[in-house]
This record gives C-alpha cells, structure tokens and sequence, in this order.
C-alpha cells in the first residue's frame, strides 16, 4: 500500500518532497518537518511511518506547545512516585511508550530550553531518566520533529539549542504552503469533496469557474487546513449544488482578481501575435507585482505553477 497517497498534489514541490520522503522512511534517520501551521506535517509523519521498518510498533504524537512545562518532562520521560506533588505512582512516559516505534514531536520550536537537554541527551546515547529517578533507561525511539517557525531566529535569541537543531536537522523536509503550490487547489477540492460526501453521506456540491478562481486567487493563510475547512462547511450547507462566487466568504471575493478589462479586450482586423501577447502581459504582471510571482499568477488568473512554465517559455526563469 502506497501511503503516500494521502498527500494530494502534483505540483513539483510536492512530487519534490514526496521523492525524499520515500527515501528516508526506508532508513532511521532523526527527520525535521518544516512548515507552516496546517501545510500537513502530521500527515507526512504518518505516512513516513507507515511506510517505515518500524510501521507495526507505536506512533505517538506529542504537540510541544499544548502541555505546560512543568508537565512535559514527565509526559516524555515518566516520573517515579512522590517526585512531585500528585505523582502517586510510578508512570512510564512516551519514550517508553514508543519503544521500537517512532515519536512525532509537532511544534518542537516550543520545547522549554530546561528539556531541551534531555531531549539531546536522548538522541546522542538513546538514553532517558524518569521524573524523580537516578537510573537513566534505555530505548529504540525514532523521532520525527516538526517546526512552524524559523529555529535559527531562535538559536539566534536563545530560546532553542544549536546543537539540538543539528542533531534534529539532519534530513530536512520542507513543506511548501499552499500558496506555493496553487496549481493543486482543484485536485485538494475534489479530494476533500469526495472525502465529506462520503463521510457526511450527503452529495458533494460543485465549484463555479468563477468560484473555483477566486479560491486559486486567495493567499491561503491557513493552508490545506483552512481549505479543508471551508469544503467540508460548503459541503454541508450547499450539499448537491453549484457553490457561486457570492456564496465564498467575503475574503474570497476581495482577493479575486478583476478580469472587466480583459473581457472587453476585442481581437483587431489585423490579428495578433499571441505568444508575443502572452510575454507582454506576463512582463506585465512581474512589475505590477514587483517580480512577485504568486502575485503575479494572481493578476493573470494563473497557478503559480503555470505562471513558472510561461515564464520559462518566454524566457523569463531567470527575472
């Protein structure tokens, strides 16, 4: 079983990653997801797993920044009895819990500094000490760490290690945000659709052309998870229908490019020459939008993606 499958797109950023990612999950290797929040870094662990050595022994996730600090520690490494007030019994922690798997650590940019060290402690010698303990115990864990913010700004500040971030950093993965790979919007639209007309056991609206531009015109701030979002809410309340410009969010509708001149363009007696056309309007777009090319595909009603093979036809890869 292919469990890559579960990463919608085709985009060469995304088949990019999808190359490396079969690569490494093959191998042991600590790994370090880079993202912003919702762009799936959750969802390429998994997929790494399952398609690991370790595939059939435990996946535990850990979201850094949703236990206080005072909890983490214990949740990670296990606490003896009477270590601190409330710890009635002695508890394994997720290391242990794990052994022969792999731990995801989301949001590892937001692990205190004071476990930071134990984390590293774990990586060099695969050893841990419990909460309270004096014996350190050993594991087979494979971690997969994932980050929404820049780690060198923070060795930089001095809130994340330099030597943890190498230790970490040793395969990279980078996951593009949906603004980057716009040329997949359509295929994350029916996927998703399929995906809640299935669960919800209702009938999949359809997108207008004009709905389906302005979602390729928005900037995603929320990435597939915002898009993910808003199809699941659209299939629910417009089940069996066509979803219309006007029926999008008002975010939708101010992001939509104006399309007024160029339907009233009218073709001259003489003809034109539309290649020459095309090179004018794409030189257009970069200066309109300061050589931004996101922007740019967004002033001519293009992915990102089509905007970048243009570009090459013309000759302008290298603007």
């Amino acid at each position: 079983m292919d469990h890559f499958k579960s990463i919608v797109g085709k985009s060469p950023a995304v088949d990019a990653l999808i190359r490396s990612a079969r690569i490494v999950a093959a191998t042991d290797v600590t790994l370090l997801l880079n993202g912003e929040t919702g762009t799936g870094k959750e969802i390429l662990a998994n997929a790494i797993q399952k398609s690991s050595p370790r595939a059939n022994k435990p996946f535990i996730t850990l979201n850094c920044a949703a236990l206080p600090e005072s909890l983490i520690e214990s949740e990670l490494f296990g606490h003896r009895k009477g270590s601190f007030t409330g710890a009635t019994g002695n508890t394994q922690g997720l290391f242990q819990a794990a052994h022969g798997g792999t731990i995801f650590l989301d949001e590892i940019n937001s692990l205190p500094v004071s476990i930071q060290a134990k984390l590293l402690r774990f990586i060099e010698s695969g050893e841990c000490l419990a909460v309270g303990d004096i014996e350190p115990y050993t594991v087979d864990v494979r971690i997969i760490a994932a980050t929404n913010s820049d780690l060198n700004q923070q060795i930089a500040d001095g809130s994340f290690r330099r030597d943890l971030f190498y230790r970490l950093n040793v395969v990279p993965l980078n996951l593009p945000a949906l603004n980057q790979r716009m040329g997949d919007i359509e295929l994350l639209v029916k996927h998703f659709m399929k995906l809640f007309e299935f669960e919800h056991g209702m009938q999949a609206p359809e997108f207008s052309y004009k709905a389906l531009n302005a979602l390729k015109a928005y900037s995603w701030p929320g990435n597939i998870r915002e898009l993910r979002n808003l199809c699941e809410r659209l299939c629910i309340l417009l089940a069996g229908k066509t979803i219309e410009l006007e029926n999008l969010p008002a975010e939708f509708n101010k992001d939509t490019p104006n399309f007024t001149t160029l339907a009233q363009f009218t073709l001259p007696p003489t003809g034109v020459d539309l290649d020459n056309l095309e090179a004018s309007l794409i030189k257009q777009a970069l200066d309109m939008a300061n050589g931004n090319r996101s922007k740019s595909a967004r002033l001519l009603g293009l992915s990102r993606d089509t905007l970048l093979y243009r570009m090459q036809k013309h000759g302008f890869a290298g603007n």
